[in-house]
């Protein structure tokens, strides 16, 4: 970090008396700089550096920049634009050195104006996930793990997060990982009504990419999940556990770990999930917690599940049956490949500048290239825009529609670009109809094809659900 903690301080924007407005070329460039922001600092938190008196000096550096440009734009009667990035870093200095507490903390603690979801948001579905009745659609938001899907302002995040709660989706899904994504929902969740804030649901991840170099403890877990609870400010209602390789045994006592500390400390852990799990390993994370603890003591597991990815119905939704866990699905929008936008036209080159696919949607459309030939994809668009159309909602109503009504399936979890675009109004009219059984066979017939044999095929080339994640490793 050492000789650029300077670049946003007085000398560079101060003194040259730059200005910006909305919709500037400048306020544009601020913006993608302070999502950079967010992403680096996140880079340094999950690269551990050794905690030196420099680490200290050049992080209480850049916050007092930030200070000194919140003072500039202030006096200037200009929109703040970085105050993600200044949020970001406060966490990870509070992350190493907490025992400083510098004067620099973001002031963001007016509460928010918001209603209540009124009549009409009473058709949302709900369903019992742990002590909770929430949404069967759940806000993801992975989007924040890279500037790829664009970079929204706190105002603007917050702006969005009161639409999706006024909305009646009060689910959130998010990771350790995804950015500052914990930290906007907590400082939201903070500032709501008590009302608003007790119907709030926090779903978040403890992912672990490789191997863990100590004794597995009380201790150390409890610490993984307080630093969770901070960052959420507040409860964390699900704590989605994801682990890197299933022959390192490791996974059964930290499992063991937290689904006693959702029983001892339901102040900071109520329930405990698993994600991206195949079916195996979930049964025996389920058989391992019943001869320990007397319980199943989890209850979901979080994987990818769409009109042409349906390998959950190979083995995974009569394990979760079995032990009465639900399915938290995502990539049911197969990044935004199933919708009108794709019908009717060719396939895009991965590469090419003039399609601008986000990483999200280069890896769906390698899953459609297993499923099938883009022909054949279109015909599934076809057969989802014909039921559409008869239904008066769109194409991607009716393939969530197709998800929800599977065996397990507790919430598909619906990308949101927070701050960027919003599709709420949109998202809520799945709860506007049924597929009717011949509805769901003529999806079937193209989607999962004659014996089930594109659904067969996508499982024996991928693996069971998230066998892909750890063949990264």
């Amino acid at each position: 970090m050492g000789g650029h903690v300077n670049m946003m301080d007085d000398v560079l924007i101060a003194n040259c008396n730059a200005k910006w407005s909305q919709g500037s070329v400048l306020e544009a460039a601020f913006q993608t700089f302070g999502g950079d922001v967010v992403q680096a600092v996140q880079a340094l938190k999950e690269a551990r550096p050794n905690k030196t008196n420099s680490l200290k000096t050049e992080l209480l550096s850049l916050l007092a920049s930030f200070r000194d440009l919140k003072e500039y734009c202030q006096s200037s009667d200009l929109p703040y634009l970085f105050a993600r990035a200044e949020r970001q870093v406060q966490d990870v200095f509070t992350f190493f050195f907490s025992e400083v507490l510098p004067d620099t903390l973001p002031n963001r603690l007016l509460q928010i104006n918001i209603a209540k979801a009124t009549s009409p948001n009473s058709m949302i579905e709900k369903f019992k996930l742990g002590p909770y009745e929430v949404p069967r659609l759940f806000n993801g938001f992975w989007q924040l793990s890279s500037p790829a899907w664009g970079s929204g302002t706190s105002d603007t995040q917050e702006a969005a997060l009161i639409q999706l709660i006024e909305s009646g989706l009060s689910a959130a899904d998010m990771a350790d990982h995804y950015g500052d994504a914990e930290l906007i929902y907590g400082d939201f969740r903070q500032r709501l009504p008590a009302d608003i804030k007790d119907t709030i649901y926090a779903a978040t991840k403890w992912c672990i990419f490789s191997a863990v170099k100590q004794t597995i403890s009380r201790e150390w877990v409890l610490a993984a999940v307080r630093e969770r609870s901070r960052r959420l400010s507040g409860r964390v209602e699900l704590l989605q556990f994801h682990w890197y390789d299933y022959s390192s045994k490791e996974y059964l006592a930290i499992l063991e770990e937290l689904v006693l500390i959702s029983k001892d400390r339901p102040e900071l852990l109520s329930s405990v999930g698993l994600c991206n799990f195949d079916s195996d390993h979930v049964e025996e994370v389920c058989q391992h917690l019943l001869d320990k603890t007397g319980s199943v003591g989890i209850v979901s597991n979080q994987v990818q599940f769409s009109v042409f990815d349906s390998r959950p119905l190979q083995k995974m939704s009569a394990i979760c049956s079995k032990y009465d866990l639900k399915l938290l699905t995502y990539g049911s929008f197969s990044g935004g490949f199933i919708s009108e936008k794709w019908l009717g036209v060719p396939a895009p080159e991965v590469y090419s500048e003039g399609q601008h696919l986000t990483p999200s949607q280069r890896k769906y459309l390698d899953i459609i290239n297993l499923w099938g030939q883009w022909k054949e994809f279109q015909s599934l668009l076809g057969t989802l825009k014909a039921i559409a159309s008869s239904r008066n909602v769109s194409l991607t109503n009716v393939a969530t529609r197709w998800v929800l009504q599977q065996p397990a399936v507790g919430a598909v979890i619906v990308g949101t670009r927070l701050g960027v675009t919003a599709h709420s109004g949109d998202n809520v009219n799945v709860f506007t109809f049924r597929l009717s059984e011949d509805e769901m066979k003529e999806i079937n017939r193209v989607a999962l094809g004659p014996g089930n044999n594109k659904c067969l095929a996508v499982f024996e080339k991928l693996g069971d659900c998230g066998n892909e994640y750890r063949a990264m490793h």
